[in-house]
């Protein structure tokens, strides 16, 4: 009787390309959501600061009588920093659909003064134009907020540098 030889084959098989992106994609998208998920992001409304004009009419002071001394005087508040546009870094990102959203605005705001160092694609989940700052840089955004028509400012978050303002735009500024 003659022995048959089973031939045992093993190989690898390597997966197509379309499967190996497909597997990337997947796992891309798990480490965007695990960046971008937490707590609602915290909203601020964005004022107009105006200077008080200097009264016309002089301060009443207190004058000492019997019963009551003279109160001392509130220490003044002190001043806000001012805001030097050209030495705040400001990175732009676009999160809308519009090719060159960010180059657009990122060329309003060096026109306007800012120190603008990069603009590129934001990838994530942004629920409106937002300013995002680190907490030294607070005024600065506000500032930035009111030359460029944002209405939302916002902490600096995940990824975000900390030594830069953060503008996230997901529609065309007015």
């Amino acid at each position: 009787m003659a022995s048959k030889r089973v031939r045992n084959q093993r190989g690898v098989v390597f997966p197509s390309p379309v499967v190996m992106l497909s597997v990337i994609a997947v796992a891309m998208a798990a480490v965007a959501f695990v960046a971008t998920r937490g707590g609602e992001p915290t909203e601020r409304e964005v004022t107009t600061v105006s200077n008080p004009r200097p009264s016309e009419t002089p301060t009443p002071t207190a004058t000492p009588t019997k019963d009551k001394p003279a109160k001392p005087a509130k220490p003044a508040k002190p001043a806000e920093p001012v805001v030097k546009r050209g030495k705040v870094y400001v990175e732009v990102y676009n999160n809308s659909g519009i090719t060159g959203l960010a180059g657009r605005v990122a060329d309003r705001a060096t026109t306007v003064g800012w120190q603008v160092v990069g603009s590129d694609n934001w990838y994530g989940t942004i629920p409106t134009t937002t300013v995002y700052y680190p907490q030294r840089l607070k005024a600065a955004a506000k500032v930035l907020a009111l030359d460029l028509g944002v209405q939302r400012t916002a902490p600096a978050v995940g990824a975000m540098k900390l030594d830069r303002l953060t503008l996230i735009l997901t529609a065309p500024l007015s």
